[in-house]
């Protein structure tokens, strides 16, 4: 990789980091109203999860241009977790003294920042996981039926805590979606239980992510792999547009509409994931000609998320009820470009094509 090339994808994140805190915290202070404080904090954390996509784009392009040390070893994987964790914290911290009841935005706000930040946790495992990354290449090229383990790799210790982390953060997530709807309704629990369960969703796509990258390194990853892991983030980004959908078409209630838009964009963001853990799959131990082609689709998602918050923002002239919708949704535009970055980044790492 170019050592400049390799500056841009590392600035992308970056990049899309400081439009999130930039955009967040002028509508976190443009008006005390509830829709500017839910709005506010959750575009600005949505940076906590860009933050840690720079941390797996480092560690990659490091290994990749041959400047990867002990420091980047630590550094890197430590400031995600630490992300993470500062975020995980302020989400609670928000929600604890909320009632719940009626339209309180510290309890959506809480509750939405609390599962960014267990996204953050799985991205920052990620990170972690992708510190061996080198060897992906390099096991790639052995004869199919090899699976011997480098002596460089995880050891069995180190697979099992890495690759419980997500789903762990997943089940989490899950918890709190779940536990929300089966509450008496109301509309901020409403909305928690349906945008968590759709973070949940994201969580549980990166699940897929991590296994992925750690069986790759292990020099384990195998036919059923390579079915089992795309599958699951596409099952996962299905399942959150069509929910989003039917809350659309339903609309009872006029608090469907913003779980109901969130929820579509949550999906592109999981679609977004799926060209990384696609790419993963479709080179591993073969040559894949349209390699370099699979970063369009985050472009793709990106894009269908900032178009869909146009709507969505006209629609916020004459209903309050979308207002949140439309700029959560520039928010997860700015994720999924980020995810351009790291499924570039992949592709020069690990592909072998013709054009």
């Amino acid at each position: 990789m170019n050592y400049w090339v390799s500056v841009v994808f590392r600035a992308i994140p970056l990049a899309m980091m400081a439009v999130c805190i930039g955009f967040g915290v002028y509508v976190w202070n443009a008006a005390d109203a509830p829709g500017n404080f839910v709005a506010g904090r959750v575009v600005t954390f949505l940076a906590a999860i860009c933050l840690c996509l720079f941390c797996t784009a480092a560690t990659i392009i490091r290994q990749l241009i041959g400047r990867f040390n002990a420091v980047d070893k630590v550094l890197y994987p430590a400031l995600g977790y630490l992300s993470a964790v500062v975020t995980s914290a302020y989400g609670v911290s928000l929600f604890a003294g909320a009632s719940g009841s009626g339209q309180d935005p510290d309890y959506v706000a809480g509750h939405v920042v609390l599962g960014l930040g267990l996204i953050s946790g799985c991205v920052a495992t990620v990170a972690t996981a992708s510190t061996k990354f080198s060897l992906i290449p390099a096991n790639s090229a052995q004869p199919a039926g090899e699976r011997t383990a480098p002596s460089t790799a995880f050891s069995g210790v180190a697979v099992t805590v890495l690759g419980a982390i997500p789903v762990l953060l997943a089940a989490t997530a899950w918890a709190f979606g779940v536990a929300n709807l089966l509450m008496t309704t109301s509309p901020s629990r409403f909305t928690v239980g349906h945008v968590v369960i759709g973070l949940a969703m994201i969580c549980t796509s990166l699940i897929g992510l991590v296994w992925s990258i750690l069986r790759q390194v292990q020099n384990s990853y195998g036919p059923r792999d390579r079915v089992l892991w795309p599958w699951l983030v596409i099952v996962m980004g299905a399942a959150a547009m069509v929910w989003g959908i039917v809350l659309l078409v339903l609309d009872d209630e006029p608090y469907y509409r913003t779980p109901g838009f969130v929820m579509i964009g949550l999906g592109l963001v999981c679609f977004s994931i799926l060209s990384k853990v696609g790419l993963l799959a479709l080179v591993w131990r073969r040559t894949f000609s349209l390699a370099n082609r699979v970063p369009l689709v985050p472009i793709v998602t990106a894009l269908s998320c900032l178009f869909l918050a146009a709507f969505v923002f006209q629609a916020a002239i004459t209903d309050s009820n979308v207002f949140v919708a439309a700029h959560v949704l520039v928010g997860l535009g700015a994720v999924c470009f980020t995810l351009y970055s790291i499924v570039s980044i992949l592709e020069s790492g690990t592909s072998s094509h013709d054009g």
